[in-house]
């Protein structure tokens, strides 16, 4: 029997024919917790489960890699809120999500790599993005990509540049050259604790949640793979706890 998935950027079904046969490479959106799981948290996560356990059964050699997003804005708030430092109570919510998975019986990932253990993957990623003109730094330090170095950018989900709502980043929008840019790179804020911040090249600070996923996905399954689930597909939850 073949398999059919609907192809995002193709706007059909198609018959999944693997980059490498024999092996699938499937990059799935995971958790940023910040918060305990919901239903359509484990819905994205119960449907990947019945596909690698499908093809798996057919046959094939697959890498499921499922991320963990520890560090964002979110997470910083409601740590605060909490009384607790930022990394526990994404350590807290982050175990609740693996209770969670394994009372549904899904599966482990291959690999569930979190943002915090990735910062020099996303700095390899974002020298190179600046390099080809794609991203740009401001004062005091943030990066953001620069939409309209990217000609495609959009054409996944149907959209014109100019119908898209503005980048919510009014926290580090100093020096944005367009509304649509979006930060990749952010830098230390006044009040957040000095744990939440990282040195690179462009200064103290975190990463944005955009980066990280690219970032995470090239160091596992390297620049294509096959599969990628979340984020993209409006029919799955986006891995954001909203």
């Amino acid at each position: 029997m073949t398999l059919r998935l609907f192809d995002t950027a193709a706007r059909e079904l198609r018959d999944l024919t693997p980059l490498e046969p024999g092996r699938v490479g499937i990059y799935l959106c995971g958790a940023t917790v910040q918060s305990a799981p919901h239903v359509g948290h484990m819905r994205a996560a119960v449907a990947f489960d019945v596909l690698v356990r499908w093809l798996r059964r057919s046959g094939l050699d697959v890498t499921l890699v499922r991320n963990v997003t520890d560090i964002d804005d979110k997470i910083l708030a409601k740590a605060e809120a909490a009384g607790r430092p930022w990394w526990a109570h994404a350590a807290l919510f982050e175990r609740a999500f693996t209770e969670a998975y394994d009372a549904l019986g899904v599966d482990r990932p291959t690999y569930e790599p979190r943002a915090t253990g990735h910062v020099t993957d996303m700095v390899d990623l974002m020298e190179r993005l600046v390099e080809r003109g794609h991203a740009y730094t401001t004062t005091p330090g943030n990066v953001f990509f620069d939409v309209g170095s990217y000609p495609e950018y959009g054409s996944l989900t149907r959209q014109r540049r100019e119908d898209l709502q503005p980048a919510e980043e009014t926290a580090d929008a100093h020096g944005k050259r367009h509304p649509h840019d979006f930060a990749l790179w952010k830098a230390n804020r006044p009040g957040e604790p000095a744990t939440a911040s990282w040195p690179t090249p462009f200064g103290p600070g975190r990463p944005g949640w955009h980066l990280e996923c690219s970032a995470m996905a090239r160091r596992y399954l390297g620049d294509t793979f096959d599969i990628h689930g979340g984020g993209l597909d409006l029919r799955f939850p986006h891995h954001e706890n909203e």
